[in-house]
């Protein structure tokens, strides 16, 4: 059959990841697609329901790598059969995915330990198809970016462990985030850490998570002047503008810089800031427009609230 499907169709079809499919391809040859004349992937109408089936199939307990060979017809008896005896309740794979991922930070963090990037990258993208998106996100890659810099802070980790994490993980994310890319339609969100915050790994966490959500969005770098970004916000005009604020806990300056964004903002534009250290900032920003997200769970609902209606499909 004549490949003709995309693989962000297949994406939404299936309900996986592009990353999860890239994965499942390379390492367990669950599929084949061919490549079109400008080398993007193209899948069969039979490339979709095999990686539909084993979606389901791994919902239901099985492991990718026992199962990504098997011919469709057993793929189609095991998700018949799951249901009525074998499918876990959405809160037995919850719980799956939840121990699953502090499994991944513990091993993580000794990959960390030993600077170990060979190790570290296979985690992550093992991650990526165990735990699955969004929760790799959400589960894994938050909490161990938060463990390792309470290991730097107190002295369990060097800069040099932090700067060797951080480049790995950094080039996950633009991995994983970069598939969902969307029409120019989509709203826009700027992602900065302020003035004097360094730490932008949370910013980068949440592009990928914007992305994987149907948002452009867009990472302009870390300690950037409010000047600049105020800037970018009027000829780029975004939906939102949101900044990570991790180290340190306390800003009188950026309590100021915050009073110039708002003022010089149009009030259509969402101000969000999030980060460990966002909360002590939230009463007076709060007062100011500003929007508080303390965790990933929290800002999805408010991308829907900010976006377009989603499609089903999704």
């Amino acid at each position: 059959m004549k490949p003709f499907r995309t693989m962000k169709f297949v994406a939404l079809q299936t309900g996986l990841s592009v990353h999860v499919i890239r994965v499942w391809e390379k390492r367990y040859g669950a599929v084949r697609p061919r490549r079109a004349p400008n080398n993007r992937r193209l899948y069969t109408e039979g490339d979709v329901e095999r990686l539909r089936l084993l979606h389901r199939a791994t919902q239901a307990g099985h492991s990718i790598s026992q199962i990504a060979g098997s011919p469709l017809h057993e793929l189609r008896k095991l998700t018949r059969e799951a249901p009525a005896g074998t499918r876990a309740s959405f809160t037995d794979r919850r719980n799956k995915r939840s121990r699953l991922a502090r499994e991944f930070v513990a091993a993580a963090l000794d990959a960390v330990q030993r600077m170990d990037g060979d190790r570290l990258s296979e985690l992550l993208d093992r991650a990526a198809v165990e735990v699955g998106s969004p929760s790799v996100l959400q589960d894994f890659i938050v909490p161990l970016v938060e463990q390792i810099g309470d290991c730097w802070r107190d002295g369990d980790f060097s800069i040099a462990h932090e700067h060797f994490a951080t480049a790995i993980i950094t080039g996950f994310l633009a991995h994983f985030a970069r598939p969902f890319t969307t029409s120019e339609s989509a709203p826009l969100i700027i992602l900065i850490t302020p003035t004097g915050h360094l730490h932008e790994l949370g910013a980068m966490i949440v592009v990928a998570a914007a992305r994987s959500h149907g948002w452009r969005a867009l990472y302009l770098g870390a300690s950037l002047p409010v000047e600049e970004l105020i800037r970018a916000a009027r000829e780029l005009k975004p939906k939102a503008i949101g900044l990570s604020i991790i180290f340190p806990p306390d800003d009188d300056q950026l309590r100021k810089d915050f009073a110039r964004l708002r003022k010089l903002l149009p009030v259509s534009c969402t101000i969000i800031i999030g980060g460990r250290a966002a909360k002590n900032f939230a009463l007076g920003f709060g007062k100011n427009g500003a929007v508080l997200v303390d965790s990933l769970a929290a800002f999805y609902p408010l991308l829907n609230r900010l976006g377009p209606k989603r499609s089903t499909a999704r």
